[in-house]
């Protein structure tokens, strides 16, 4: 199990793998004190599942079976509400994972947590096969919009869609055979099959993400 945060959404079903098979779960080392100290997923769960807990170094690829390499990246630094303090929006707090399988070559980036596409950002994405990206939002004010929020979708870590500083038009121009948007709010309009701005997207050669979905690289 590969943690890109230590949000709520992207940790709270561990409990509901309490009683599955044994597990490793691999998260940076600010992801797993939180989930020690803050949100004590590890000690809820110690008494029902077999997990065993790894700490993930940014850029240093690790082996996860006789194939599969993950190594961790950098996407943001923004930490979940229920952390707080001083001095935590410094930590190594989001990361994406680029997949890579030893056999075939092929390689694939998963970052559901994108606040900005920058440089560094290109370089992990740039010669990927398959880019699973944060597809949270379609416009920036979209929760206050439609009536869901005060916050904007930047302040939550997650840049939007549309628009000439969004991600679809730079995602689009990526080679990768496969381009997929995941993590979409119920806000987003992408959802809706018949929307505009779905047709738009599979224009771009863009697919939105599903339950079941299964990608081979």
């Amino acid at each position: 199990m590969l943690l890109t945060d230590a949000e709520f959404d992207h940790t709270i079903g561990l409990l509901m793998l309490r009683e599955g098979s044994s597990l490793t779960v691999y998260g940076t080392r600010p992801v797993l004190d939180a989930l020690t100290r803050r949100f004590p997923v590890r000690q809820l769960l110690s008494d029902y599942a077999d997990f065993s807990w790894s700490a993930v170094e940014i850029g240093k690829p690790m082996d996860l079976d006789d194939r599969l390499t993950a190594t961790a990246f950098l996407t943001g630094s923004k930490p979940p509400r229920y952390v707080g303090g001083p001095g935590q929006r410094e930590s190594e707090w989001e990361v994406g994972f680029r997949l890579e399988d030893r056999v075939t070559g092929g390689t694939l980036v998963y970052a559901p947590t994108l606040p900005r596409w920058d440089e560094k950002f290109t370089e992990q994405v740039a010669s990927a096969d398959c880019v699973f990206l944060d597809g949270t939002f379609w416009t920036d004010d979209e929760m206050s919009c439609q009536g869901a929020g005060s916050r904007t979708g930047r302040s939550m870590g997650h840049m939007p869609i549309s628009g000439d500083d969004g991600s679809a038009r730079a995602l689009a121009a990526l080679p990768a055979k496969r381009k997929i948007y995941t993590h979409i709010n119920n806000t987003n309009p992408v959802l809706n099959e018949e929307s505009k701005e779905r047709r738009w997207l599979t224009d771009l050669g863009i697919e939105v993400g599903r339950a079941g979905l299964e990608v081979e690289i």
